[in-house]
């Protein structure tokens, strides 16, 4: 299957780089100039910037460029420099009061929810634990429960904005006085390999994992309750090393798409582009599927969706831009 998948993404590779070579970057230069967007640390964000390069690029004649970052960096660089120009994928839940004091001074507006209806994050156990031990569904019953759930919980890793809010959940639960040692992972990867390897042997886990993602996908998992949420106490969570944090559970959480002011004026196009662009929740899964299925990179999945999600992202582009595109995969 992975080889007459990609066989089908190398072509349309080729489509790509040919039409490249023949617009190039005098035509970006005249039409759009460069742009860049932060991309953030995680599968979802890495497949979305790659779609959205490719249709700027391609479509609006942009030299776009996917700066490499996290929630707090990307929303720190803009702040100090302006830059980068385009934050998707954006948790507002974990991006705390940085972010909205940027929309106060208005730096930064929000165009797009990324995801509908949005993202889902919290505090897990494996379903197969849960049947086990019902009480472990909330968690008065994991902290009576220490060693049922491994006797420690898996944190975000470090400049991710869900370890403010974990941290300050810790504090807030004391979490420790329960036996429970915390594990703070060093990236994205080790904490889904931890969840990979409890599954494989049928072992206990316990920590923070959010969807769309392969794992979520992959892993019946079953959400630990935290208590009721609350907006206050939740917005105070967000913010580093919190004063007097209360215990909240997470809520919905909106994915953004948010573009600089600046940008805003000086790219209207481009801009309604990103008002534009967003993906139903469940769609997101199937390409993070697909792409773990295959071992696709960010670039390859792009291609899969633009060729295979017309409908879905025609009505993504001005007339110019769809009508390019189009020309470009045949569609």
């Amino acid at each position: 299957m992975r080889k007459t998948t990609l066989l089908a993404v190398a072509g349309a590779t080729a489509m790509v780089t040919g039409f490249a070579a023949q617009t190039g970057t005098a035509r970006a230069a005249e039409q759009c100039g460069d742009i860049s967007i932060a991309q953030m640390n995680w599968a979802a964000a890495e497949v979305t910037t790659n779609i959205a390069k490719f249709m700027l690029d391609q479509g609006y004649g942009c030299n776009t460029s996917l700066v490499k970052s996290d929630t707090i960096p990307a929303i720190t660089s803009i702040a100090e420099n302006g830059r980068p120009d385009v934050v998707t994928n954006l948790w507002l839940n974990s991006a705390g009061d940085a972010y909205k004091k940027l929309e106060s001074e208005g730096k930064i507006k929000r165009v797009a929810k990324t995801l509908q209806p949005g993202g889902v994050e919290g505090w897990w156990i494996p379903t197969y634990l849960a049947k086990e031990h019902p009480e472990l569904k909330t968690i008065e019953g994991v902290m009576a429960h220490p060693d049922w759930v491994g006797g420690t919980f898996n944190n975000c890793p470090d400049g991710w904005g869900c370890r403010v809010v974990s941290d300050n959940l810790i504090k807030a639960l004391d979490l420790k006085s329960s036996g429970i040692e915390v594990f703070n992972h060093g990236s994205g990867q080790t904490l889904a390999s931890s969840i990979g390897s409890a599954f494989a042997d049928k072992k206990p886990w316990f920590g923070y994992y959010w969807g769309p993602t392969v794992v979520m996908g992959n892993y019946d998992m079953t959400r630990v309750k935290l208590g009721d949420y609350d907006k206050a106490k939740f917005d105070n969570l967000q913010n580093k090393d919190a004063s007097n944090p209360q215990v909240s559970d997470f809520p919905a959480a909106p994915v953004l798409t948010s573009v600089t002011s600046d940008f805003a004026d000086t790219h209207p196009a481009e801009t309604e582009f990103f008002s534009k662009m967003s993906f139903k929740t469940d769609t997101m899964s199937k390409l993070l599927a697909w792409q773990d299925e295959n071992k696709a990179s960010g670039e390859e999945t792009a291609v899969y969706f633009i060729k295979n999600y017309q409908d879905t992202w025609k009505n993504w582009l001005d007339a110019d831009a769809q009508k390019k595109l189009s020309k470009l995969i045949g569609g």
